[in-house]
């Protein structure tokens, strides 16, 4: 049953990151302490430098080897079937598109976990909770948020080329044109290598692969020191 004491918990630990949202929802709308060309500065200071370390930071800190691989296959299993259903809705339904496809996806399984995630779930369910949703995060930074972002660079890039690929000429030399088809689409190549360049330069996903790298070594390191440790005072 849950207790005044754990409301209280949620609270506690979900309050400071509301307050920190109005702060600076208020210093934009009401206060005009930062313009517009300061949030775009701001925001690429921390999808460059603060939301990385803090994967990093986090990342690294739980133990590889002891993943609850129950709970990652279930995440992973929901993930596919909400990207099967909206896929189905994308084709078989009038009103549905790939734009619309990528922004339900992103918004029905893809949350911020560690913002939001850490603390909620440590208030509820201590350092269990912790740890289930540093293990999700993991794989959505590793693999879900490449996917969608890899969708959003594809679609992007293929209408940047397809505009790119029609000549400049008018009407008249188009119809009069002998081959009747002036323009030639870029091929399925060059659109992945322009969205694999473009995804390779996204930092979260660099910090959270050597923030589990860093765990793998730290972890195995440490049992090494412990095996090592009575050896060497059972020789003294």
């Amino acid at each position: 049953m849950i207790g005044w004491e754990d409301i209280y918990d949620v609270i506690s630990a979900m309050f400071p990151l509301y307050v920190a949202l109005v702060l600076g929802y208020g210093s934009v709308k009401w206060w005009h302490v930062f313009k517009p060309d300061h949030c775009d500065a701001i925001n690429k200071l921390n999808c460059y430098f603060i939301m990385p370390l803090f994967t990093f930071d986090f990342t690294s800190r739980i133990n590889p080897y002891k993943m609850n691989h129950r709970f990652i296959a279930a995440d992973a299993i929901s993930k596919v079937i909400i990207l099967v259903t909206i896929s189905l809705w994308a084709n078989c339904s009038s009103k549905g598109s790939y734009q619309w496809s990528v922004t339900s996806f992103s918004l029905s399984s893809l949350n911020n976990t560690l913002v939001v995630g850490v603390p909620l779930m440590r208030a509820m369910y201590g350092s269990f909770g912790e740890n289930l949703v540093i293990q999700s995060s993991i794989l959505q930074s590793l693999l879900w948020n490449m996917f969608l972002l890899f969708m959003l660079e594809f679609e992007h890039t293929k209408q940047r080329l397809d505009l790119e690929a029609v000549p400049k000429s008018s009407a008249v030399d188009i119809e009069t044109s002998d081959n009747g088809d002036t323009s030639r689409r870029p091929s399925v190549l060059i659109v992945m290598k322009t969205v694999g360049l473009k995804v390779a330069k996204n930092p979260n996903s660099y910090a959270c692969f050597l923030g589990f790298m860093w765990a793998l070594v730290a972890i195995r390191y440490a049992f090494l020191m412990q095996i090592s440790s009575p050896v060497e005072s059972k020789n003294m």
